[in-house]
């Protein structure tokens, strides 16, 4: 499976997200430029963290704007599997490709550690590697992820399973409903702030978060490896 990690002026954890795929997945990646007109070669595409044109306007708010998100939607559409971690949830949220919005931390923070997540969903492309409500450890790194959405919204995220991940216990950024991560209605664009990939060695303190991008592997060979 080959992997786009796309890079935004401004992304700063670009290379984590780059290392965790060839390094701790052991699949193929590669840095793409925000101003790539074609994803066609790729599998799945990862939206890294940072602060995509210093996070001027709001947190995404240009970065939508930029050249490669045309492709990025192509290949949401097409089901290909797109993940948003921080900046790169804020940049889908923007974007229109996952509903809400995302605000200041509730205690006008930077927050930067680990949280506990709850697994709420593990039937996604995302966390079949996961047991339903098991508990990992993710860290945490932004100032602005506090995710909002109306009532309808949330009623139709909850009714349709689209819920993937939520604060266990403590909420660091007062995020409605503890929600820490989400998919579209088609299953296939997860949205997070936690940071998976700097989850993925014991020696990072965690390797909780490899499970999600072995998710997203097992998903793709089993829907594209023919065997006879």
């Amino acid at each position: 499976m080959k992997f786009a990690v796309i890079v935004f002026p401004g992304s700063n954890c670009d290379v984590d997200m780059y290392h965790a795929i060839k390094d701790a997945l052991g699949e193929e990646v590669e840095y793409v430029w925000h101003s790539t007109d074609n994803l066609d070669q790729y599998d799945g595409i990862l939206l890294p963290g940072g602060f995509s044109y210093g996070d001027y306007l709001r947190s995404g708010a240009i970065a939508r704007f930029s050249n490669v998100m045309g492709e990025v939607v192509k290949a949401a559409q097409a089901g290909k599997p797109v993940l948003g971690v921080c900046n790169g949830f804020q940049i889908l949220l923007e974007a229109g490709l996952l509903p809400g919005a995302m605000r200041r931390n509730e205690g006008l923070k930077f927050i930067c550690r680990n949280v506990g997540l709850k697994v709420e969903n593990n039937q996604s492309m995302f966390t079949t590697g996961y047991e339903l409500n098991e508990t990992i450890t993710i860290p945490v790194a932004h100032g602005e992820g506090n995710y909002y959405c109306d009532n309808e919204t949330l009623a139709e995220l909850k009714q349709n399973n689209r819920i993937l991940f939520t604060y266990d216990g403590e909420n660091p950024n007062g995020s409605l409903e503890q929600i820490a991560g989400i998919t579209n209605e088609q299953g296939n664009v997860l949205g997070m702030m936690p940071h998976p990939e700097r989850a993925v060695d014991s020696l990072l303190g965690s390797k909780d978060g490899l499970k999600i991008f072995q998710s997203i592997v097992k998903n793709w060979r089993e829907s594209h490896v023919i065997t006879a």
